[in-house]
C-alpha cells in the first residue's frame, strides 16, 4: 500500500466509480466532483458496489480511506496531490477541465487522464504546466483489472504515478511513446478488427468466435502476453527457432487478415450475434457474471503471487 495520499476524483461515471473505489479501499481519501449534480448525489452507492467486491477479493490491509462529494469544482480539488480526470472522450472538453483545474491547484499537482485512446500531446495543448498531465489509462473496470497504461514527459512524475497506481494492486505499464489507444486498445481493436472480419465474411457466428477465443488464445494470455506465448511456441528454440521455422507461416497468416467495414449489413449481424449469446440475458446479467468471474481470477492471481 502506498503512502496515504489526498485525491480528486473528476467524473462521477462507471470509471470513476470504480478508480473511486480501489482509492478507498487502499486508505486514500477521495474528493468527488461531477458536473451534473444527480450523477454526483448518487455516487456513494454506486461506489458501494466494487468496494463490496474488492472486500471480497481481500488482500488490503489497514483502514479505508474517506469520500467527500463535493459540488464544487475548487472544493473537490483543495489540498489533493492526484487529480484522476474521467469526463467524457472530447478533447476540448478535457483540456477546458485542465484549465480550471491548473487555476486552482499548486503547480505539483498531478493530473492523470483515464482517456482511452487519446494521446498526451492531444491532450495538453493549452496547459500552463504540461509536465503535470499523464494519460494513466485503466481497462474497465478498473478495481477488478489491474492494468494501468502510463504515459508523461516528466521521468519524475510518471515515476511517482507508477508507484501509486502499484500501491493500490495495479499493475502500471509505461508508454516509451504515446499512441492512440495506448497498448491494450489498439490491441483488443486489433483483435476485434479480425473477429468481425470473421463474421461479416462468413466464417462463423459471433458467439463461436466468442467461444474460440475464450477457450483458446484467452485463457493462454491470461498468463503470457503474445510476445512470450510465441517464444514457447518456438519449442527449445524460443521465439529465435519460431521466427526461423514458422515465421512464413505467421506472414501467410497476416496477409490473410481482413479490413472490414461496419456497413448495415455488418453491423445488424454483429448485433444478432451478440443477442443470441446473450441469450435474453441484461446487460447487468451479464456484468454481474463478468465481474463474478473477474473476482474469482483475481482470488486465484492473488493465491499464485
Amino acid at each position: 500500500m502506498s503512502e496515504k495520499t489526498s485525491v480528486a476524483v473528476l467524473g462521477c461515471g462507471l470509471i470513476g466509480a470504480s478508480w473511486t473505489a480501489l482509492f478507498l479501499r487502499a486508505g486514500h481519501d477521495v474528493r468527488a466532483w461531477d458536473p451534473n449534480p444527480q450523477v454526483l448525489s448518487g455516487f456513494q452507492e454506486r461506489v458501494s458496489g466494487p468496494l463490496a467486491q474488492l472486500d471480497e477479493i481481500g488482500g488490503a490491509t489497514g483502514p479505508q480511506g474517506s469520500l467527500q462529494l463535493c459540488a464544487d469544482l475548487g472544493m473537490a480539488v483543495q489540498g489533493v496531490r492526484l487529480v484522476q480526470e474521467n469526463a467524457p472522450e472530447s478533447v476540448p472538453l478535457k483540456q477546458d477541465l485542465y484549465a480550471q483545474v491548473e487555476a486552482l491547484v499548486a503547480d505539483d499537482v498531478i493530473i492523470a487522464s483515464s482517456t482511452s485512446a487519446h494521446p498526451w500531446s492531444h491532450l495538453s495543448v493549452g496547459m500552463k504546466h504540461p509536465q503535470r498531465l499523464i494519460t494513466a489509462h485503466p481497462f474497465n473496470p478498473p478495481h477488478l483489472v489491474p492494468l494501468v497504461e502510463v504515459f508523461g514527459t516528466n521521468d519524475a512524475i510518471v515515476g511517482w504515478a507508477e508507484a501509486f497506481y502499484r500501491g493500490l494492486g495495479s499493475v502500471p505499464v509505461r508508454l516509451k511513446k504515446e499512441a492512440v489507444g495506448h497498448i491494450a486498445n489498439r490491441l483488443a481493436s486489433a483483435l476485434w478488427r479480425e473477429a468481425v472480419h470473421i463474421v461479416a465474411e462468413g466464417i462463423a457466428d459471433v458467439d463461436a468466435v466468442d467461444k474460440a477465443l475464450v477457450n483458446g488464445p484467452g485463457l493462454r494470455w491470461s498468463v503470457l502476453g503474445a510476445h512470450m506465448a510465441y517464444h514457447l511456441g518456438g519449442g527449445t528454440g524460443g521465439m529465435a527457432g519460431y521466427l526461423d521455422h514458422l515465421g512464413a507461416s505467421q506472414e501467410k497468416r497476416w496477409a490473410d487478415l481482413g479490413n472490414p467495414s461496419l456497413t448495415t449489413d455488418v453491423r445488424e449481424k454483429l448485433v444478432r450475434g451478440v443477442a443470441k449469446e446473450a441469450a435474453g440475458r441484461s446487460i447487468a446479467e451479464l456484468e454481474a457474471e463478468r465481474d463474478a468471474a473477474l473476482i474469482s481470477l483475481a482470488k486465484l492471481r492473488q493465491k499464485s503471487d
